[in-house]
């Protein structure tokens, strides 16, 4: 550990100690069913955070959603900072994952490797970062306010909380997003101390197409009646046809259906469409193609709808956003860990705050992988390193930015 202040070193022995506390707290919150459509499990997982930050010494404000999980917000206030907007601390913690999963997989640890659904991503990240902003708490606080922000529907591209996010970034001085960290390709954990965290994200768009025509019995009057599930058909290769690996375009029809019954002429289909690209000047050029081949008939008589369902935006690099990646990397560094940066296809929440002209980091938790599957895993080992290396990464932004 290199050139660290007593303030430094009085944070990091404090999440030092904390490994075990951490795990329990991991494993309160896999273990928790929070599927990102289960109002009251994402709610019963945000209370498990809402409880720890009060515990900690840090106020909570719920911001209620009919619909969605509710958001999150804990907050410790610094009031003789000359810049009162905040750092802001980022999650979420639903899964993609169906009702019952922690039920089926519970937390488990094997082999240094910690198992369950959403135990990377990213409740993980939730957990360092309810611990860095309780480290502040107990030691002194931080030289700007701290807040840290918890959503519940990011895995459906954030339907309530795209305007919590949005609303807090305008707020904040910069964005620490928790997302799980990855070894960089051919490293091991065992061996190597080595992390990688994003450096930009493609922005996506999904989509539903819906065609209609016209029901006919198959048999006995097929000419009168219009396939709708034709028309898509012939329209899917047109759609893919879009992707553009050189230029980071993929258009990918993930899910089709239609029909009535196998002996009637298909009065209806429909596919769902996920759209990945990398500038914002991207976006419009290829929604508008999407929009075209879908509502250009191909089948005489047929019709057809493009309906936004979600999106992301893309997150790229500004030189305020790479001062917080030196920050990071050199804090990383003194601990003995070479950070490095890689583009990723995947969607984040930290989209949104950058598109608000907010200096963001993503992927600064803890190391995981396998994300989505049932062989998600996070490696226990990189946790508290991981709290250290944020803690002392929103120290040196609050210092330096004040």
């Amino acid at each position: 550990m290199t050139d660290t202040t007593q303030e430094e070193a009085r944070i990091l022995a404090w999440l030092g100690e904390r490994k075990q506390a951490m795990i329990d707290l991991l494993r309160e919150m896999v273990d928790t069913d929070s599927g990102s459509y289960d109002k009251a499990g994402v709610d019963r997982a945000g209370q498990v955070l809402a409880r720890f930050h009060e515990a900690n010494g840090l106020s909570v404000e719920i911001v209620p959603d009919a619909r969605y999980g509710d958001a999150v917000k804990a907050h410790l206030p610094n009031p003789t900072a000359n810049d009162q907007r905040p750092v802001l601390l980022l999650g979420h913690r639903d899964t993609v994952f169906p009702e019952g999963e922690p039920t089926r997989r519970p937390f488990t640890i094997r082999d240094g490797r910690a198992y369950g659904p959403g135990v990377a991503d990213m409740k993980a990240g939730l957990v360092i970062e309810a611990f860095v902003a309780a480290a502040f708490a107990a030691n002194g606080g931080l030289k700007a306010p701290l807040m840290m922000l918890t959503t519940s529907d990011e895995e459906i591209a954030s339907p309530s909380s795209r305007p919590v996010i949005e609303a807090a970034a305008r707020e904040c001085r910069c964005v620490f997003n928790a997302e799980p960290s990855r070894l960089p390709t051919g490293t091991d954990y065992g061996r190597d101390h080595k992390q990688s965290i994003t450096s930009g994200r493609k922005g996506g768009v999904f989509m539903r197409a819906e065609f209609v025509g016209k029901a006919a019995h198959s048999g006995a009057n097929y000419e009168k009646g219009v396939s709708a599930i034709v028309d898509l058909g012939h329209k899917i290769p047109r759609l893919q046809g879009l992707t553009d690996l050189q230029a980071g375009v993929t258009v990918n029809v993930g899910l089709i259906g239609g029909g009535q019954t196998v002996n009637t002429v298909a009065p209806s289909a429909w596919c769902e469409i996920d759209l990945r690209y990398k500038t914002p000047a991207q976006r419009a050029e290829l929604v508008e193609a999407i929009r075209t081949i879908v509502e250009t008939p191909v089948v005489e008589g047929t019709s057809a709808r493009l309906i936004i369902k979600g999106e992301f935006y893309p997150l790229e690099q500004t030189p305020d956003s790479l001062l917080l990646y030196d920050t990071y990397r050199e804090a990383a560094a003194g601990l003995g860990i070479a950070v490095t940066a890689e583009y990723t296809g995947g969607c984040a929440d930290s989209g949104f705050t950058a598109a608000q002209g907010c200096p963001t980091l993503c992927s600064v938790g803890p190391i995981g992988g396998m994300a989505h599957t049932p062989d998600e895993f996070l490696e226990v080992e990189s946790i508290v390193p991981a709290a250290q290396t944020l803690a002392l990464a929103v120290m040196r932004t609050a210092a330096r930015m004040e």
